[in-house]
């Protein structure tokens, strides 16, 4: 699709693109202004924030009438009395999610399928509570379907895969249950917990999980940012010329990548040296980058 006269493009849930389908947006036009959105900003995404090649507004508090999520690891050893609890907050007129990190049984992965999680509650757990079923392999009208009845109040609870990371919007949902929550990342639970706390009511989010240090990082904050910022400590940035959006950042400069406050340094230095790019500070410094980057470039324009 072509545009007479693309000014804007906006990429919300940013997180959710690849580099290449966000080039591709915003070469839709001449060169337009780009805006892109995410509660929690992919570790590449963050280290070109803190390298300059790209600005920063952060919104850092929830919207009117909505409550912070609190957040706790379950073991399994907890599990029946985190069931008493969602049984007190459907009496309540409350609803809950489950989310599993898989459809079905998988060999290959040891986890709670959505499935089964669905079979156990309806049958064994939770059989007196309405419960719904949503999976992305799902026909879209049944998805649709179930969808609905969950979000006018028809159903308790829904199990479901990540197909309700983004999109969902139900305020009377109060619970987030989240199945093996060690095989999620740290984005991708904070997305998941931003499902519930939608409305006037204390909301929870429960990592079904052993208690490890990258879990109580996230119960101990509701920031997207300090989560976005520890997400690239633990993965790495990925590529600043490149399309891999984590791992280590190349050149040499991966020792940077945890230390946020040096990079945050670092990008305001650097615009106040751009600001006059003639001066012989700021052409040393593009003669010294031309030199340690010119290989990657010529590789990224290649391809």
């Amino acid at each position: 699709m072509t545009y007479k006269n693309l000014g804007l493009v906006v990429t919300d849930e940013q997180h959710r693109f690849g580099v290449r389908q966000r080039t591709l947006l915003s070469e839709k036009g001449d060169a337009p202004n780009v805006l892109v959105m995410s509660a929690t900003p992919i570790p590449r995404t963050l280290s070109l924030i803190l390298y300059g090649d790209l600005d920063i507004s952060i919104v850092d508090e929830l919207p009117p009438g909505r409550t912070p999520v609190a957040t706790r690891i379950v073991p399994e050893a907890k599990r029946d009395d985190m069931y008493g609890f969602l049984r007190g907050e459907v009496k309540k007129g409350r609803q809950v999610y489950f989310v599993c990190p898989l459809v079905e049984e998988s060999e290959a992965v040891e986890a709670l399928p959505a499935e089964a999680v669905y079979e156990d509650l309806r049958t064994n757990r939770l059989p007196d509570l309405r419960i719904e079923l949503v999976h992305g392999r799902m026909k879209p009208a049944d998805k649709d379907a179930a969808l609905e009845r969950f979000r006018t109040g028809e159903a308790d609870v829904l199990v479901s895969t990540t197909v309700i990371e983004v999109g969902v919007n139900v305020p009377n949902a109060t619970v987030m249950v989240i199945e093996n929550a060690e095989r999620f990342g740290l984005a991708q639970l904070h997305q998941l917990r931003g499902r519930v706390g939608r409305g006037t009511e204390a909301s929870w989010c429960f990592l079904m999980a052993e208690p490890n240090a990258r879990l109580k990082f996230l119960a101990s904050t509701t920031d997207g940012f300090r989560i976005a910022q520890k997400d690239m400590e633990l993965r790495g940035p990925g590529e600043l010329f490149g399309t891999r959006q984590s791992g280590a950042l190349s050149a040499g400069l991966g020792s940077l990548a945890g230390d946020a406050e040096l990079l945050k340094l670092t990008h305001d230095e650097a615009r106040d040296l751009m600001a006059d790019p003639d001066s012989p500070e700021a052409r040393t410094v593009i003669m010294l980058a031309r030199e340690r980057f010119m290989d990657r470039l010529r590789d990224v324009a290649v391809n």
